[in-house]
């Protein structure tokens, strides 16, 4: 008897990521057709295509959907749309909507090719929005791979930069590196158990012939490496620095967040799906991930703290370091707790403010580049006098980032993390965690303190430069550059402190929501 192979296809299930995909498509194509001087409409389409991309959630709140299954056991599939995958595509989509707002003047100023961008990013974010999904290692190295190719050439795009091109050259290298060593260790996962679908791995490797548990446990510490480079851990944060700071400012801020939720739920997936058996060894493995990462993102900050040479791009890519460190913290959890799915909601409530107020502090450097490329910490003192709704916004999203009032969400955040920690038996890392907080104190207190102090502290800095010119014009030029900000990245600033407003107002909206991501 021959065995019916022929699948239905859940299309709106899997209508998030495939509409971005086909926005990409579709602007790469029309670009070709396009006069230079209208390129700037493929903006307002692409930001539409991811409008209507995280729009498609909403019918898929309803329940839990599953297409490309397995025709002899249908409970086996590639794709799930359940409610860790729907939270982790709404960080990613909204997060990609923020990025392609800060994008849309970037592009224009710094003359970035339209279409090659717009492209890019789409492609980047279907990627990223097919990773949570993915139930099988197959899928999940493509979503990895569609999600980090186009982000090493959006870090390159800046034609004749040396700067991009060596970051760009830097990412690209060491991500293969990390894609083949978690290559390596899945194909010894799939000669241990047989399979490739993450619950049928969880199964078998919870059963492993004694002569295969060596090799079973190589693969389980080699699939991590890729997503432990993703997620920026310690020793796999080297090119992070590099990267943010050669690369287009919302280059640097989707790589921040996006890159972030792809390295996470892709480790939440391998390590609580697959691997729940061997939690002996990537628990540990985690932890102390968890306290490297977290130490080493703290300490660079703090030396990057303010200086007139130091780069605000800069410290926010160390402290985006530092805060992958608490991130990974819940992951540790899940694998001493009786609750994993509590352990895993700790660590998707944090990376959805993370996401919100870390883009919000990118929004507002991106506006202060406007006026200083450089973008180093001392352009940010006296902001207040000149653009206080700015500096207001950005000195909330760095209070949030710290976990300190008015940011409730931040300290709610780290209190939910810490606790789970605790509760897990991790208790000498929940120490860890609080030193590292109060590090991070000083050097996200320091940068807010900046933002009031008095404006004229910029002149002598003009004058050692010897631009007497931009000490008689300032005024001037502060006065045009207010006139003049771009409406998107007003958007963007206002959407990101309403949502760090509304969240720090009822934090329980978001750890509610996060809270039932149990897989």
């Amino acid at each position: 008897m021959t065995q019916n192979v022929v699948q239905s296809v859940d299309w709106l299930a899997i209508a998030p990521p495939t509409i971005a995909a086909v926005t990409a498509l579709a602007v790469l194509v029309v670009d070709l057709f396009l006069p230079e001087g209208r390129k700037r409409l493929l903006g307002p389409v692409s930001l539409g295509g991811l409008l209507l991309a995280a729009l498609a959630l909403l019918p898929l709140l309803d329940g839990d959907r599953r297409t490309f299954c397995l025709t002899a056991d249908p409970a086996v599939c590639s794709y799930a749309a359940d409610h860790f995958t729907l939270v982790v595509q709404f960080l990613v989509l909204g997060g990609a909507l923020l990025t392609a707002l800060l994008s849309m003047t970037a592009v224009t100023d710094t003359r970035l090719p339209a279409g090659e961008f717009w492209f890019l990013l789409l492609s980047s974010a279907a990627g990223a929005a097919l990773l949570p999904a993915s139930r099988d290692m197959a899928t999940l190295v493509v979503a990895l791979e569609v999600a980090s190719l186009p982000a090493f050439a959006l870090v390159g795009l800046r034609h004749g930069d040396r700067l991009s091109s060596e970051a760009a050259l830097k990412f690209f290298l060491s991500s293969v590196t990390a894609t083949a060593v978690t290559l390596l260790g899945m194909s010894f996962v799939y000669a241990a158990t047989g399979s490739l679908h993450l619950t049928e791995i969880a199964r078998g490797l919870a059963d492993v012939p004694g002569r295969l548990d060596t090799l079973a446990t190589a693969g389980v510490a080699l699939t991590l490496v890729g997503f432990a480079f993703k997620t920026a851990a310690v020793p796999f944060h080297f090119w992070v620095p590099e990267t943010y700071v050669g690369a287009p400012l919302p280059v640097a801020a989707y790589l921040s967040v996006i890159g972030k939720a792809v390295g996470f739920s892709g480790l939440i997936l391998v390590t609580v799906v697959a691997f729940p058996s061997y939690g002996d060894v990537w628990g540990p493995a985690v932890a102390v991930l968890a306290a490297l990462t977290m130490t080493a993102g703290n300490v660079a900050a703090l030396r990057q703290a303010p200086g007139r040479a130091h780069s605000a791009v800069r410290l926010l890519a160390w402290s985006s370091v530092g805060q992958a460190g608490y991130l990974l913290v819940p992951i540790a959890a899940a694998a001493s707790t009786d609750d994993p799915g509590r352990a895993i909601g700790s660590t998707v409530a944090y990376a959805l403010m993370y996401a919100a107020v870390n883009l919000g502090a990118f929004a507002v450097a991106a506006l202060v580049a406007r006026t200083s490329p450089a973008n180093r910490l001392d352009d940010y003192r006296g902001l207040y006098a000149t653009r206080p709704a700015a500096a207001l916004a950005l000195g909330f999203f760095l209070l949030c980032l710290a976990g300190l009032p008015p940011g409730i969400i931040g300290l709610f955040a780290k209190v939910t993390v810490f606790s789970v920690a605790v509760d897990a038996g991790l208790g000498w890392l929940a120490v860890v965690m609080a030193v590292n907080v109060v590090i991070a104190l000083y050097y996200y207190l320091q940068w807010t303190a900046l933002l009031f102090r008095g404006a004229e502290a910029k002149a002598p800095a003009a004058a050692e430069t010897g631009d007497e010119g931009a000490v008689a014009g300032g005024g001037a030029v502060a006065v045009a550059a207010r006139l003049a900000v771009p409406a998107p990245l007003t958007v963007a600033i206002a959407l990101a402190a309403a949502a760090g407003v509304v969240l720090s107002g009822a934090p329980q909206l978001v750890l509610r929501f996060a809270a039932q991501t149990l897989l």
